[in-house]
């Protein structure tokens, strides 16, 4: 919720704005309206020949557990950018993004994650201050039971499916709970 205008920094009310039909927080002195929307994590799936990069996460939410490279949109950069950026952090992976290839609602938590397959241009790679440690791993030696995110998973799983017939298309979903 939000209490003062981000414009004047007056008290905001909580009303629904004319021509508009949710409730928003209103400035009382200048009448901004102030919105709350979902924020944008991008992120990537790192490959390496037949490997692919996963991260161990060092900081909540879901310490411990393995992710792909991800985070919050930065303003001022591109959904790409941040993907790469957010490799680069998290593993001090340098790739070349090639395409999106996952989407996801996440209405409970007010997030949107947009993942692109990513080529790694080489193997030097190690755990950011974000990650405990990082690994490329064969399909095999995907830690599935570990995973973090729901959204890793689906993201990993249509991979695998589509690097079988070299057909990778760009999927798109809603994660509601209980899934994780």
């Amino acid at each position: 919720m939000i209490f003062f205008c981000n414009r004047c920094g007056a008290n905001a009310s909580q009303r629904i704005p004319e021509g508009d039909n949710r409730e928003r927080a209103v400035c009382d002195a200048c009448g901004t309206i102030q919105y709350l929307n979902p924020k944008i994590v991008v992120g990537c799936l790192p490959v390496w020949e037949d490997k692919i990069l996963l991260c161990k996460r060092a900081i909540e939410p879901r310490r411990g557990l393995w992710t792909l490279p991800g985070g919050f949109m930065e303003n001022g950069e591109t959904a790409a950018e941040g993907a790469a950026r957010e490799a680069m952090e998290e593993a001090n992976a340098r790739v070349e993004i090639t395409d999106l290839y996952t989407v996801y609602s996440i209405p409970h938590i007010s997030q949107v994650y947009m993942m692109f397959r990513a080529r790694l241009l080489d193997r030097d790679v190690s755990p950011g201050i974000e990650s405990l440690e990082v690994k490329l791993v064969t399909e095999d030696e995907i830690p599935w039971d570990e995973l973090a995110f729901t959204m890793a998973r689906r993201t990993l799983k249509h991979y695998l499916e589509d690097r079988k017939t070299g057909n990778f298309i760009t999927r798109f979903g809603d994660i509601v709970p209980p899934e994780r």
